[in-house]
């Protein structure tokens, strides 16, 4: 088994890590913090603002079955990539659509990525996404760790991340 690792950031990452876990291939998501300049942040210091970091879910999975470039399409369906620091009702800079790539290879793809969703039209605005290369991930307190999973009654699940999976099992159909 192959495995490689994706860092991404696109809003809250409850709704990441629950899109993420549904992909075969996919051996492990996190929830954390990425892109700032404080160690080992907690989720209120990085919610009050000034550590950098956003939101962030950390993916090992085995690239013989999935490719990164895989990933990156369920990030831009899951997500809008056309709003800075925000998703939704959650506002800041810890909300940004942000990709931090840990090789070349990754910075190509998400590049390419971005210019064909530029080109086609995909979205109304243009795509603001960032593409840093990745330094360290911080990983979230336990109980942000599968959220969706352990929560499915909450408001917040099935008002906001719900919608997101019901619209990634639609594009993976064919049906959006």
């Amino acid at each position: 088994m192959a495995r490689a690792r994706a860092t991404l950031g696109g809003g809250c990452f409850w709704c990441l890590d629950a899109a993420f876990r549904t992909l075969e291939g996919v051996q492990r998501v996190t929830s954390g913090f990425s892109g700032g300049h404080v160690d080992s942040p907690s989720y209120r210091e990085v919610m009050r603002g000034g550590t950098g970091h956003a939101e962030a879910v950390d993916i090992v999975f085995d690239d013989k079955v999935l490719s990164f470039r895989d990933l990156l399409d369920v990030f831009f369906t899951i997500h809008d990539p056309t709003t800075v620091d925000r998703q939704g009702n959650d506002v800041g800079p810890q909300y940004r659509s942000v990709i931090f790539y840990h090789d070349g290879s990754q910075e190509r793809d998400a590049r390419i990525k971005v210019r064909e969703l530029e080109e086609s039209g995909a979205f109304p605005r243009p795509v603001v996404t960032e593409i840093v290369p990745f330094k360290s991930f911080h990983p979230a307190e336990d109980y942000h760790q599968d959220y969706h999973a352990r929560n499915r009654r909450e408001p917040y699940c099935r008002l906001v991340i719900d919608p997101k999976l019901e619209r990634l099992r639609e594009v993976r159909d064919g049906r959006g």
